[in-house]
Order: C-alpha cells, then structure tokens, then sequence
C-alpha cells in the first residue's frame, strides 16, 4: 500500500489525477478512509459529530466514484451523507457546517480537462482544510494506515441544493434582481461550461436566465471548465448578437467553471473580465451599498488596483500566498470582508470561508442592478476614482523537465534579477515565487508549480502591450 500511496500528493485545492491512470476505484479506495480518519482525529473534539458529506460534480463517473467513497468511508464507522445529484462544490461545504459534519469529500478535478476526476476534503467550517490537515493524510497513506471500525455506519441520501439556494437568496436583494430580468432591464446569460453550476441560476432567479453549455459533457466540448477567454467563444458570439438586435437594457455574461467555485464574466461589449476586474467592483459595492466592512484579502498575483480601491474605503489588505486555502485561513482568523484570487476564486466573511462562484454571481448582479452600469463602464470609473489604469496577463509555460525548473529555481537564487524589459527592479517579494516590481509600478511575477514542471508567468502594467512584452521577455529568460 505504502508504495502507492506515496504517489499521492494534495496540491493547492485536492488531490487530482487523469482518470484511469493516477485517479483510479482502487486508489481512492485507499485516499477517502484516510482522509475520513484524519478529518475525525482533527475535528471530531470541536464537532462531536461522526458524519461526512460525500458529494461530486458532473464529470465521466463522478458518481460513480462518490458511491464508492461513500461506502468505504461508512465501512469503517462513519455516518455519510451521500448526495442525489450533483451540486457546486461550496454547496457541499455549506452542508458541510449547516448539518453540523466533520466535513465533506468531493469528487471534482474543477477546472482541469475532462481527462480528470480528483478528491476535494472540506471542514466542519465549511472551507478547505488547511495545508497541514493535508499533509497529515498523505503522511498516514505513506505509512499505510488503514483505517477499521467494528460496526460500520449509516449511509442516506441528500438534496444539498435548498438549504444552499436558501441561505444566498438571502444575501442580496433577490426581489430587484429578479424585477431587472423580467422587465428587460438586465438580460443575463450564464454559461456554466457543462459543469456544477448548470441550472443554479435559474433555481435563484427563474427560467428568465439564458444558460449556455447546460448539458452534460464530460469532455466539456473539447477544451476545459476554466473561465478562460479560449473557451468562451459561444459566449462571445451570443452577447454580441443579442446587442447586435436589442440595444436596450444591459446586458452581462457570467461564467462558471467546472465545480462551480470559479468565476469570470463577460461585459454588454463582449469584454471578457476577470476576477481581476470583479474583485475591485465588489469591494466598491459591498462597502458602499451594503454597508460591509472588514479586511480584504487577496492573493500575490492579483491586482494592484484592489488595494487602492479598498483605501478608498479605509479597509485594511492581507497579502497571501496563491491558493484559496491561505484566504480560508486568514478568513478563520480575522474579520474579513471579501477574499479573492487572480483565478476567479472569491469568497466573503459573510458566508463560509469558501470560494462560492454563485454568490459572487448574485453580487455582481446586484452591483450591475444598483449601480445601473454596465461592468465594464463600472471598472472604468473605478480606474478613473484611483488613477490606476493596468492591464493583466498570465501564462503558463511548460518546462522540458523537472531538472530545468530546479536549474532556474537555483538561477533565480543565485543570480537575482535587477533588471527585467529595459526597467530597472525595485523589489522582489518571495512570499510565493518571486514577484518583481519595476521602476514603473508594473511587475512580474515567476512562479513553479509544485507538483509539474511548469512556470507560471504573471505580469501588471499600464499597458497590453508593456503586459506582453514583459511576459515575452520572460519567456525568453526561461528558455
């Protein structure tokens, strides 16, 4: 067993691996019971409870694997709870502290390709588990801990959709988004990329709401549930034509990935906006329209301009590294408004340390009814209340090796950079790679994942231009 195991890593949200191959029945068969323990020996004494929720998304045989993690997990003592169908992942970690669980296990691989199916682990709390709940699994399945009970538990059946749907229809002004759809004030599409998020809008705000990709597709078309430009061309297409014939009202697109916990949209021009761009609008309405206050938290690779708009709002910015787990911490420990990474991630203090792309999107949708401003008009005043105009991109670059990410590791700690495209460095974070900051405000940011040999590249400037020619100026640093 030992020997299996040992190939079994967590990385920033799970364990995930190509279906087949690394993601296997006998695999998880090992994974789900530790994981199960370790969720007990760490929360049982705060919780007093001996049940898991075991739920999955939409991908080839997630519940087929969900039964399977469920049974192993009741053999040996457990209580599960097994849901009836598929949901978001954040549904599952508010049942996860709404029915008062040890947590959940979740058969998603979010936003990666159809290929893979992974093992997301949830808290009591209703969020990820910290780093070194997850280090504590893969440490017991490294020594082969096998988990026994002599009675097995109880296994039933769940909904996780109307508690969930409940508790978000009573976070914003449900009745006025609703009013703005049906009047023809806001006309709203939602591709939800065949994933989790199919037919959650329309449980909140009726069959008014235009969904694109609803349809089951475990090859997710070709391409991947990743709120990425690349994969919304339908999207473009169908907002360009819709203004195109009906130039009245607004008119806005939002995007889901996979398990529902990422999210991005696209504008009334067919601009598509980031978690980068929403970010700083919701700080803006939360604050302003709601009333909220607290820390804002936010990632190393996000924007500059969220910073500057939370000090229009005299709100304080806790910087971490990138992964939503590190939000979820701070947002444990302090009173925090909202925390949000550059990948679409967002979460708030007002809800469960969690990532929760259908509350987001319910804000978003608020901010646009309230505001009366298409998204994009709304970040421009934003840039123009702070003086910051940036542009962003990210890439990922595949390296040949694991050998050559080591070899530029070791370069970037033995040679340091003091100039990057012609400008001049004026500092180097290193609170999760290294993030450069240039003479001229923008930066870059170079980072490894952990687990592949690949480099992630991340820049900010004030212009599209200056944000490709530092990134190919990257590139080339790297080959």
């Amino acid at each position: 067993m030992p020997v299996v195991a040992n190939s079994i890593k967590f990385g920033t949200d799970g364990w995930r691996g190509v279906i087949g191959d690394e993601f296997t029945f006998e695999r998880l068969a090992l994974v789900a019971p530790v994981a199960a323990k370790v969720l007990y020996d760490t929360y049982f004494s705060t919780v007093g409870s001996r049940t898991i929720i075991v739920g999955y998304d939409r991908r080839f045989m997630a519940e087929d694997f969900a039964r399977a993690v469920a049974d192993t997990v009741t053999a040996i003592g457990f209580d599960v709870l097994l849901s009836e169908d598929y949901a978001p992942t954040p549904a599952y970690s508010w049942a996860a502290k709404e029915l008062n669980a040890l947590g959940a296990l979740v058969i998603t691989a979010s936003h990666n390709p159809g290929t893979y199916l992974g093992l997301k682990v949830k808290g009591y709390f209703g969020g990820s588990v910290p780093p070194e709940v997850t280090k504590e699994i893969e440490a017991q399945l490294s020594v082969g801990v096998v988990p026994v009970a002599a009675t097995p538990g109880k296994q039933e059946k769940f909904d996780p959709w109307p508690s969930y749907t409940q508790a978000l229809e009573g976070k914003v002004d449900i009745v006025k988004i609703r009013e703005a759809i049906a009047s023809g004030k806001l006309t709203l599409f939602a591709d939800v990329m065949h994933g989790a998020a199919a037919g959650g809008l329309a449980r909140l705000l009726g069959n008014q709401v235009k969904e694109i990709n609803s349809e089951r597709d475990p090859l997710f078309g070709g391409g991947a549930p990743e709120p990425l430009p690349k994969y919304l061309s339908k999207l473009f297409e169908v907002i360009k034509t819709h203004r195109e014939t009906d130039k009245s009202g607004l008119t806005v697109g939002l995007v889901f990935d996979g398990d529902c916990d990422r999210i991005a949209a696209v504008d009334g021009e067919a601009n598509f906006l980031s978690s980068q761009v929403l970010i700083p609008i919701l700080i803006d309405h939360l604050t302003l329209r709601r009333g909220f206050t607290g820390e804002i938290v936010k990632t190393v690779s996000g924007s500059d301009l969220m910073p500057l708009v939370a000090a229009l709002h005299n709100l304080s910015v806790f910087e971490t590294a990138v992964g939503y787990k590190y939000i979820a911490d701070r947002m444990l420990a302090a009173k925090v408004l909202l925390g949000g990474e550059e990948s679409g991630g967002i979460g708030y203090g007002s809800h469960i340390p969690e990532r929760d792309a259908l509350l987001s999107a319910l804000y978003v949708l608020e901010a646009i009814v309230e505001s009366g401003l298409d998204l994009g008009e709304y970040y421009r005043q934003l840039q123009k209340q702070t003086g910051f105009t940036s542009a962003y991109d990210r890439i990922d670059l595949p390296l040949a090796s694991m050998e050559v990410r080591s070899r530029l590791l070791q370069q970037l700690q033995s040679q340091p950079l003091t100039e990057i495209a012609g400008l001049a460095v004026i500092d180097c974070q290193t609170i999760d790679g290294y993030k450069y900051r240039l003479a001229d405000k923008s930066w870059l940011m170079i980072r490894f994942s952990g687990t592949e040999p690949v480099l992630r590249l991340y820049c900010e400037a004030p212009t599209i231009e200056q944000v490709h020619q530092t990134l190919a100026w990257a590139k080339h640093w790297a080959e």
